[in-house]
């Protein structure tokens, strides 16, 4: 299952360390803390054997949601010759999200887990071995891909509950989280070149059945691997009704409106610079080699920081970093002001994609601040506001390259960031969210 990511035991949970005091007492979790203070690291993480279920399921399903794209993609292309078909197979791929992340975000904790996740994985693998099937309408392949979509937010926020009740709520948590963004990104560099060699070699409908066959692998991993666990809500009613209800309680909480919009805003800025990546490639008068090249610039610098952070710094230190490097994250933009040559735009993005570790802290306080009953719902919400947003703004930077020249629209987009990022900021210091240890009761609902 495609993504972009619950406690074992209710308690504080570990929070912002700006200062002496409440921030630096220890997580709950013992494992997790252990794991931060001897620098074990990403290593504690492997050593438990459920995880490793689950991250190797992960890795199976994000290589195979990149290479569908890219299949899916090449296939309505053949059969329309319609470039706008082609790339909305791609847009398709965010859309959807909201649906899922609103409509059905109660699937999360209503339900026991891990059947939810081998269910979204067993749906993803029919509708990839439905698009296989010869003569399928254009209409009905999209189609499909909206329905894989739509599914992701679901999966991703049972899957962060999961690793909650596989890891604790601890260090290991955050750490569980930063692995499965290394997967993401890394998925999309490896995914890529994977889907070219296999175009390449195979036609598109045999490539989408490989897709079918790592989603099946993926859902083999989670039910073989994965511990059977009771559902962690109890809403009664309609489907729709409780997922409604639960996200107006979670949007009623200011501190956690302020840690979701502190996961939107800075990821809706890093992307309006890459989506324009190939026109300004254009504009350098470089090949599709070199637009290729661009394009790998963010998953590299998001990987390369994630591991050096995840590796090397302990929790203190990252979640101190968490408001720097959210605001760094949209500033490199700026730079494309000077209308740089391709090797400067490289080194601006690779430093774009850094930032990405600036989610260590969010995690750790989102965590904290959120219900234990309700975090997989806040988790698909978290995911499903992510991608819509970021849809949205790549579509809002292509209208505004459509009337003003690249070299103003994707630092402009730098200076409204900051600005945002900054007053997003302000927004969790008045919650009180980096402080939230008593996070695992009842919501506060607040005032705006």
């Amino acid at each position: 299952m495609p993504t972009p990511s619950g406690p074992a035991q209710p308690g504080p949970a570990p929070t912002c360390p700006a200062a002496p005091g409440p921030d630096d007492r220890d997580g709950p979790d013992d494992r997790g803390d252990a794991a931060g203070r001897s620098g074990a690291g990403y290593r504690a993480v492997f050593a438990v054997p459920e995880f490793r279920f689950v991250f190797a399921a992960h890795l199976l399903s994000s290589l195979g949601v990149v290479v569908c794209e890219i299949a899916l993609s090449v296939l309505v292309y053949r059969l329309t010759d319609s470039p706008l078909l082609s790339a909305l197979t791609f847009a398709l791929g965010l859309l959807p999200y909201v649906i899922g992340g609103t409509l059905l975000s109660a699937v999360a904790d209503r339900y026991p887990a891990r059947r939810v996740l081998v269910l979204c994985d067993a749906v993803c693998a029919g509708a990839a071995a439905a698009m296989v099937l010869p003569g399928t309408p254009v209409a009905v392949l999209l189609g499909l891909r909206c329905l894989i979509a739509a599914v992701a937010p679901v999966f991703a926020g049972t899957r962060a509950g999961t690793l909650g009740e596989i890891l604790g709520e601890g260090e290991l948590f955050v750490l569980g989280r930063s692995l499965v963004r290394i997967v993401n990104q890394g998925a999309q560099l490896a995914g890529f070149a994977a889907g070219g060699l296999l175009l390449a070699a195979v036609t598109p409908g045999a490539v989408l059945g490989i897709t079918a066959g790592t989603f099946t692998a993926s859902a083999l991993l989670l039910r073989l691997g994965t511990a059977a666990r009771p559902a962690r809500g109890r809403a009664a009613g309609a489907l729709l009704g409780a997922s409604l209800a639960g996200v107006r309680r979670l949007l009623a909480d200011r501190r956690i409106r302020a840690l979701l919009l502190l996961s939107w805003v800075p990821p809706a800025v890093v992307v309006v610079p890459e989506a324009l990546l190939v026109p300004y490639g254009g504009l350098l008068g470089v090949g599709p080699t070199g637009q290729g090249l661009l394009m790998c610039g963010m998953p590299v610098g998001a990987v390369v920081a994630e591991t050096l952070v995840g590796t090397f710094l302990g929790a203190r230190a990252r979640t101190r970093l968490t408001f720097p490097l959210g605001l760094f994250a949209v500033l490199p933009s700026l730079g494309f002001a000077a209308r740089p040559s391709w090797g400067w735009a490289l080194v601006l993005l690779v430093l774009t994609g850094t930032g990405i570790a600036y989610n260590f802290g969010v995690d750790r306080w989102f965590v904290a601040a959120v219900p234990e009953e309700l975090l997989g719902q806040a988790m698909t919400v978290m995911q499903a506001g992510r991608m819509t947003i970021m849809g949205l703004a790549m579509g809002a930077a292509g209208v505004a390259a459509e009337y003003a020249p690249l070299p103003v629209v994707m630092p402009a987009a730098g200076v409204v960031g900051a600005v945002a990022v900054l007053a997003v900021i302000a927004a969790v210091r008045r919650s009180g969210a980096r402080g939230a240890a008593g996070g695992r009761g009842p919501l506060h609902e607040t005032e705006s």
